[in-house]
């Protein structure tokens, strides 16, 4: 158990968050959420001691252990992958250098029967009793077991750690971690660097650990599956629900309408009371009743509203310009870096208005081919772009290629030309750069800040071609809710590569697996994808090839629910984005219907027969009718549409 007590942090004479106080119990899983900048990091770099509040502090029981795995960590290491990972066991391996030192030592000497050589044989079944008692023995069954999990590959055991990208060695500080079994584990955004296997494989792992585990993820579907209550900071203050995420924002909404109700029905008892005491103030006989008010007054606890923030950014993709019927079309392409192939033979088509999931294990080519298809790699074999296709890229480094030294202003004034020339605080307010903030520069902005601004700049030039490489990084919920919902009304072409389970889920309806040099085309959403998948997973167990744990018997069935639950809600909300689009169509070709018989009217021709026979009133009558009806229906959808979003 960890107690964290009053801790308020303030930065630049700021408060970052102001008495925060909750427990984290023996089997807690918590899952720590709020947006951006609301402090979850520096709540864990103060819970793991690498960070002192300005008040407040953390109480545990003394020998208790923590495992904290940050955003990022510096990885070094010269050893090998399993070499680094046996790291983990610091007591096991300093046991097992003491018993090949006795047993050396032991295997030098003959005199059997003295002291010294007594004292050695004891110390030797010492720590081979220590050794054991630990599980020394399976030390490197262990680290096969979590290594495999997080995507390592047997091949991979020998190879120096330096071989790897900074993700992958980061999977191996968490393997470490996890291989510690401490405690209570902090873990800082652990999905960041993973696939959507060992997500899963991760999930299983979590819910059967014996220890506490408090995580801060941006992934709605893993904080489903692993925790069960939920603490949000927000607005320097926290809240502490006994539910995960999903169930949350839901108990939240209901917090709040509840204080709100409370709050208006005390306010209404306040004005009758103040009433009472206005009105009979100066009447002797009611002096005491009105000293009784007063004093009832004076002694009312108040209620409060919370407040919460709800600012998000919101925007909307412009309109696709017309295409050719085939987006992309591949015959036999592929991609070698020298003798290391990455994709061979690649044979696929994207129609025009196709939605698809780009998914796999890192390092299986899906980044490799958004690059070949936007023009960005050279490539073997055959990539064509279909005729009068815009392409529109983002990048998983996007916000890296940025210019660090300019503002955020003039990040997007520098490229906006045309209509969003006079737009451009505009468009930066609806991503929630306003005031001081157009000042900024870039480099001194969070990764969340970057993100926006990134997205924002992809909004200056229409395209019919989205092709999207892990856009949710650095992105908090709400925010990448409004991204999904602009994707859902998007009418071009997208690719997205993504490992984020709720975020594609009911946003495409093919996926691409990338696996063994190819890829293989599912037809449908990718949580269907993700359950053909798990079944193949498990026919796998047989062979000996799974590491999956037992999930609890009961995830699978209430995420299928809620997954339904929102793809209804997701398909109904296309629909009405259709049918608002529709309207908007006929509003338009009756407002121009009307404004060119304005145009006749304006200017009349005496020989106009429609003129002389009074025809043309009729059909104008006839239209400005129609116009208000239509108008009328526009306003209805778009009423409709805001209480769907709402609920």
């Amino acid at each position: 158990m960890i107690a964290i007590n009053n801790i308020t942090v303030r930065f630049t004479g700021e408060d970052i968050f102001t008495d925060v106080s909750f427990l984290v119990n023996d089997r807690d899983r918590i899952g720590l959420v709020g947006k951006n900048g609301s402090g979850k990091t520096t709540l864990l770099n103060v819970i793991a001691s690498e960070m002192e509040p300005e008040s407040g502090n953390i109480a545990s029981p003394s020998g208790q252990s923590l495992g904290y795995l940050k955003q990022e960590m510096n990885t070094d290491s010269d050893l090998t992958v399993l070499k680094e990972a046996r790291r983990a066991f610091k007591e096991h391996l300093a046991l097992e250098l003491q018993i090949q030192n006795y047993t050396h030592q032991i295997a030098e000497r003959t005199d059997y029967h003295s002291e010294s050589y007594l004292a050695l044989v004891t110390h030797l079944n010492d720590a081979n009793d220590r050794f054991a008692m630990l599980g020394g023995h399976s030390m490197d069954e262990n680290c096969e077991k979590i290594l495999m999990g997080l995507g390592f590959e047997r091949s991979d055991f020998g190879r120096p750690l330096t071989e790897f990208s900074s993700g992958w060695q980061m999977r191996v500080e968490l393997a470490k971690i996890l291989l510690r079994m401490p405690d209570i584990l902090l873990l800082d955004e652990p999905t960041n660097h993973l696939d959507i296997e060992s997500i899963q494989w991760l999930e299983d792992f979590l819910i059967n650990y014996p220890g506490a585990v408090l995580l801060v993820s941006h992934d709605r579907a893993f904080l489903d599956n692993v925790t069960n209550r939920t603490v949000e900071l927000s607005l320097g203050r926290s809240f502490d629900y006994k539910a995960s995420y999903s169930d949350f924002e839901a108990l939240q909404e209901q917090r709040l309408a509840k204080e709100r109700a409370s709050f208006n029905n005390q306010q209404q008892q306040i004005a009758q009371i103040e009433r009472f005491i206005d009105r009979f103030r100066y009447k002797n006989t009611k002096a005491r009743q009105v000293q009784s008010k007063m004093k009832l007054l004076d002694k009312m606890e108040k209620v409060e509203v919370s407040q919460t923030d709800k600012t998000t950014i919101s925007f909307r993709f412009p309109p696709a310009p017309h295409s050719g019927r085939v987006t992309v079309r591949a015959e036999r392409a592929g991609k070698s870096y020298g003798s290391h192939l990455v994709l061979h033979n690649l044979e696929f088509s994207i129609a025009r208005g196709e939605k698809v999931a780009f998914v796999g294990r890192n390092g299986e080519g899906k980044s490799t081919l958004s690059k070949m298809i936007v023009g960005q790699l050279p490539y073997d074999g055959k990539l064509e772009i279909g005729h009068l296709v815009k392409i529109g890229y983002y990048a998983q480094n996007q916000h890296e290629m940025l210019d660090m030294d300019k503002t955020v202003f003039e990040t997007i004034d520098d490229v906006a030309a045309g209509d969003w020339r006079p737009r451009v605080k505009g468009l930066l307010g609806s991503f929630l750069f306003r005031g001081e903030d157009l000042d900024k520069k870039v480099k001194i902005l969070s990764g969340g800040e970057k993100a926006r601004l990134s997205l924002a700049r992809m909004l200056l030039n229409p395209v019919n071609f989205l092709v999207l490489d892990e856009p949710t990084n650095h992105l908090d919920m709400r925010s990448k809710d409004i991204l999904k919902s602009a994707l859902l009304q998007f009418d071009g072409t997208l690719i997205i590569v993504s490992h984020d389970r709720d975020f594609l889920s009911g946003l495409t309806e093919k996926v691409f697996e990338f696996r063994n040099h190819g890829i293989r085309q599912f037809i449908g959403d990718v949580h269907e994808f993700l359950e053909t998948r798990r079944v193949e997973h498990f026919d796998e167990m047989g062979t000996g090839k799974s590491t999956t744990t037992t999930r609890q018997p009961d995830a699978p069935s209430q995420n299928k629910m809620d997954y339904e639950r929102r793809k209804d809600a997701e398909r109904e909300q296309r629909k009405l984005f259709s049918r608002i689009e529709k309207s908007e169509a006929a509003i338009d070709k009756l407002e121009k219907q009307i404004a060119d018989i304005d145009h006749i009217l304006s200017n009349p021709d005496p020989g106009n027969k429609k003129i002389l026979s009074g025809e043309i009133y009729q059909e104008y009558d006839a239209l400005k009718q129609q116009h208000e009806k239509e108008m009328g229906e526009w306003e209805r959808l778009h009423h409709a549409l805001e209480e769907m979003i709402q609920e």
